[in-house]
């Protein structure tokens, strides 16, 4: 599945079937105390926002989820069971968002294969597949993790995009609203999925990011958290377009005094102007 994105529930089931040993299921949950669903894909691991996929010893201009320690990442990969060579299906049960910064986050790290199961959990009750038990002594993996391949964008390169008009916040309207960088433009990603969590159609998602052939028009994306933005970064990268990711997001920006906070009406949902 190497060089896909987000991967539809039949295509992963039927891996499943033929090749067991080659996936490693990633439950991803927000916080450590999340109680989780009933039902899980059959001996998923279970990662977490807060402790996992980010780390708390970072400043608060770092934002609200500051990347995880590469030793510490690397770690928990392989107490997953994280080979260099296994699939990592990353999946969640609320559309995919907090799936979506973990995909970020592992390739960030340069797991060479992670894709999102599109419409997580829901979307494979749905269509029927098996499910199981959470994983329990699984097998430490060998994967390795360095960091670094993804494309980041500091408050100062955020602010250098607004300034373009290239920098799109993922929030909702009533979040841009309350506060956002000042020149950003707004794409929520709540509207990169449909009602059942899958992902929209690619002329949709296009005209939503209002992208164009042309490489200059890639935007930049931001959030609250790092998380709705990262989201957006793996739609966009399932469309074929490398787009960067502040990682730190309104949390980093608004953490410090000297940076301005526009409070304009949202607009018209697209491209920042």
């Amino acid at each position: 599945m190497s060089g896909d994105v987000f991967v539809d529930v039949d295509r992963v089931a039927a891996r499943l079937r033929s090749e067991p040993d080659t996936l490693r299921f990633i439950e991803v949950r927000r916080d450590d105390g999340e109680a989780g669903p009933d039902h899980h894909l059959p001996n998923a691991s279970v990662a977490t926002l807060t402790g996992d996929l980010s780390r708390s010893d970072a400043p608060p201009t770092a934002g609200k989820r500051p990347l995880p320690h590469v030793d510490d990442l690397q770690a928990a990969l392989r107490r997953w069971g994280v080979d260099e060579d296994s699939t990592v299906v990353v999946y969640d049960y609320d559309g995919s968002f907090v799936a979506a910064r973990a995909w970020w986050v592992l390739s960030w790290a340069g797991v060479r294969d992670v894709v999102i199961l599109d419409g997580g959990l829901p979307a494979w009750l749905a269509a029927g597949h098996p499910v199981g038990p959470l994983a329990t002594d699984t097998r430490p993996g060998d994967v390795t993790v360095t960091g670094g391949h993804l494309a980041q964008l500091d408050a100062e390169q955020a602010a250098a995009l607004a300034d373009a008009g290239r920098l799109l916040d993922a929030r909702t309207p009533d979040a841009f609203e309350a506060g956002h960088i000042p020149g950003a433009g707004l794409a929520s990603s709540r509207d990169t999925v449909d009602a059942d969590g899958t992902l929209r159609d690619a002329d949709t998602l296009r005209a939503l990011y209002g992208i164009t052939s042309d490489a200059a028009d890639v935007p930049g994306l931001y959030c609250g958290g790092g998380v709705a933005a990262a989201h957006g970064v793996a739609t966009l990268a399932h469309l074929g377009i490398a787009a960067p990711l502040f990682v730190g997001s309104f949390s980093a920006w608004s953490a410090d005094p000297v940076r301005p906070v526009a409070r304009t009406p949202a607009g018209q949902l697209g491209r920042a102007t």
